[in-house]
C-alpha cells in the first residue's frame, strides 16, 4: 500500500505540473493584452507589461512562474493589482465549497437511499419508478435543470430566492441542480451492485443463520457494493467541490466559477493560472484520497499490492 500511495502521489504531482504547463502556454495564446482596455495608450500598455515581465520571452516567463508557484506565490490579479490571487481564492473557495459539500452530501444520501430501496423492494412499480426517475435526472443537463428550477420555484411560485447565498433557503435551488445527476448515478450504481451482492453465497448463508435482512445489508452487503460507487464519488466530489461555472453564473453565486469566467473575459493571466492550479490540486487530492480509500477497503487490492511489494524484494 505504501508503494501504491507514493506512486499515486507522484502521478498527481506530474498531472498538476502538466496541467499548469499546458494552461500557461494556452493563456499566452489568447490574443490581446490584459491591459489594453479603456483606450489606454500603447506606450502605457508597454510600460505596464514591462513591469509585470510580459515583455520577456515566454520560456523565461514560464520558468519564473513555476518558481513562484513552488514558493506558494500565485501572483497578483492584473485587473486588481492590490489583491493577490491567493486572497481571491480564499474569498471565493468557501462559497463554492459550501455548495459542493452540501450537494455531495445530498447526492450520496439520496442516491444511496434510492439505490437500496431499488435493490430490496419487491414492488416492480417502485423499481421502475426509481429507474425512470434516475434516467430522467441523469439526462437533464445541469444548466437546464437550474433554469427550470429557477423559473418554477423563484419566478412562477416565488417560493425560493433566485440569487446569492444569504440564507439556507438560497442553497436549495443550486444544490438541487448540482445534485440531480450524481444522485441518479449513485442510485443506479448502488441498486445494481447491491442487487448482485444480495444474490451471493455469503448473504444466503447469513440469512440461513437467521440474521436480519437490514443487518445483512448494512453490515456486509453494502460495504462490498459500495466499492464501485466510491470510484464514481471521487471524480464527482472533485467536480462538485471545484464548482459548477454555469450553476454559479445562473444563480449569481460569488464562487470560484464566477471568478474563473471573469478572469478569462478580462485576460487576467495570473488569476486564470492561479485558479487552475488550485482547482487542479483539489481534483487530484480528492481522487487520490478516493483511490487510497478504495484500495484500503478492497481486500483483493491490498493483497495484490502486498504481493507486488514482496516480489519486488
Amino acid at each position: 500500500m505504501l508503494r501504491y500511495t507514493w506512486k499515486r502521489i507522484l502521478t498527481g504531482i506530474l498531472s498538476l505540473f502538466v496541467l499548469v504547463t499546458v494552461t500557461f502556454f494556452l493563456v499566452r495564446l489568447i490574443p490581446g493584452s490584459p491591459f489594453r482596455q479603456g483606450g489606454v495608450s500603447e506606450q502605457v500598455v508597454e510600460t505596464i507589461e514591462q513591469e509585470y515581465g510580459l515583455n520577456e520571452p515566454v520560456l523565461t516567463q514560464y520558468f519564473s512562474y513555476i518558481g513562484n508557484v513552488l514558493r506558494g506565490d500565485l501572483g497578483v490579479s492584473y485587473q486588481d493589482p492590490a489583491t493577490r490571487v491567493t486572497e481571491i481564492i480564499a474569498r471565493a473557495w468557501p462559497v463554492t465549497a459550501s455548495i459542493g459539500i452540501t450537494a455531495l452530501a445530498v447526492s450520496v444520501l439520496l442516491g444511496t437511499g434510492l439505490g437500496i430501496l431499488r435493490a430490496v423492494t419487491k414492488r416492480r412499480f417502485v423499481r421502475e419508478l426509481i429507474s425512470a426517475g434516475g434516467m430522467l435526472a441523469a439526462g437533464i443537463p445541469g444548466f437546464a435543470a437550474a433554469i427550470l428550477l429557477l423559473l418554477v420555484f423563484s419566478v412562477k411560485l416565488k417560493w425560493l430566492p433566485a440569487s446569492g447565498l444569504l440564507s439556507p433557503a438560497h442553497y436549495i435551488l443550486p444544490v438541487t441542480a448540482l445534485s440531480l445527476y450524481p444522485a441518479a448515478m449513485i442510485a443506479r450504481l448502488v441498486g445494481n451492485t447491491l442487487d448482485s451482492e444480495l444474490q451471493k453465497d455469503y448473504v444466503l448463508f447469513a440469512r440461513a443463520k437467521g440474521i436480519g435482512k437490514w443487518q445483512i445489508i448494512f453490515t456486509h452487503a453494502l460495504k462490498n457494493a459500495y466499492l464501485p460507487v466510491l470510484n464514481y464519488i471521487g471524480p464527482a466530489s472533485a467536480s462538485l467541490l471545484t464548482g459548477s461555472f454555469v450553476i454559479e453564473s445562473i444563480f449569481t453565486i460569488p464562487g470560484l466559477g464566477r471568478e474563473f469566467v471573469g478572469s478569462i473575459t478580462n485576460r487576467d493571466y495570473t488569476l486564470i493560472l492561479g485558479l487552475t492550479v488550485f482547482m487542479g490540486a483539489v481534483v487530484i487530492i480528492v481522487n487520490l484520497l478516493t483511490d487510497l480509500l478504495c484500495a484500503w477497503l478492497d481486500p483483493q487490492t491490498r493483497r495484490a499490492y502486498k504481493k507486488a511489494g514482496d516480489s519486488a524484494k
